[in-house]
């Protein structure tokens, strides 16, 4: 049993690594198991197609973001009925530099996952998420949609995955953004202050 638990986490940390590098669409499985030094039945075996293995990478980070995300904006709407964008976007926070404690440099790498999905047109990952995570999912929107009750629904879509290119860029673009900004003005940045702030530019940007 050990052995196989060992060959599907090696082909997950795998499949993570080039996904986030190199695209869902970009990475063949022969790529994957070739990286994880396994053979392609052992991927069948475990995940029987690609989608499925693309599901099981997110799945790792989703199954604690989710919940501890959904956990953070309920509690924050019992104590702050009328919260500001500022507010919920900021509730998200903790929940995501946790994903660290998943692999070394999680939250970034799920961040880019994410990215990927919407990027490259995986259909199947918002039936995915929207099928396994759908009630945390309404509780966040919910959340924004009660912020701001003046904007149309549509509109909150939209600016929702506007919000998320602009995260997902800046997530891709942190290193070189955080060496710019240490050389042009002496700032000492990580992964948590530029999620800190990206978020009064992305609350502006729903609420406008």
């Amino acid at each position: 049993m050990s052995g196989r638990i060992d060959t599907k986490t090696k082909i997950l940390d795998a499949a993570e690594k080039l996904f986030a590098e190199r695209g869902f669409s970009e990475t063949s499985l022969r790529l994957i198991t070739s990286k994880a030094e396994v053979n392609l039945a052992s991927v069948n075996y475990h995940f029987g197609s690609k989608k499925e293995l693309i599901r099981a990478v997110l799945a790792r980070y989703l199954d604690q973001f989710m919940p501890a995300a959904s956990d953070e904006i309920a509690t924050l709407r019992q104590q702050k009925p009328n919260a500001s964008l500022t507010e919920i976007f900021s509730a998200l926070v903790g929940p995501l530099l946790a994903l660290d404690r998943i692999r070394n440099g999680g939250t970034r790498t799920f961040l880019q996952l994410l990215g990927r999905g919407y990027i490259e047109s995986q259909g199947h990952l918002r039936w995915f998420i929207t099928s396994h995570y759908g009630e945390h999912l309404h509780q966040f929107v919910t959340a924004v949609q009660q912020s701001v009750p003046n904007i149309p629904k549509a509109d909150i879509f939209w600016r929702l995955h506007f919000t998320l290119g602009t995260v997902v860029f800046t997530m891709g673009s942190a290193d070189a953004l955080m060496d710019i900004a240490a050389a042009d003005f002496g700032e000492r940045n990580n992964i948590e202050t530029v999620i800190r702030k990206v978020i009064p530019y992305i609350a502006s940007g729903v609420a406008v």
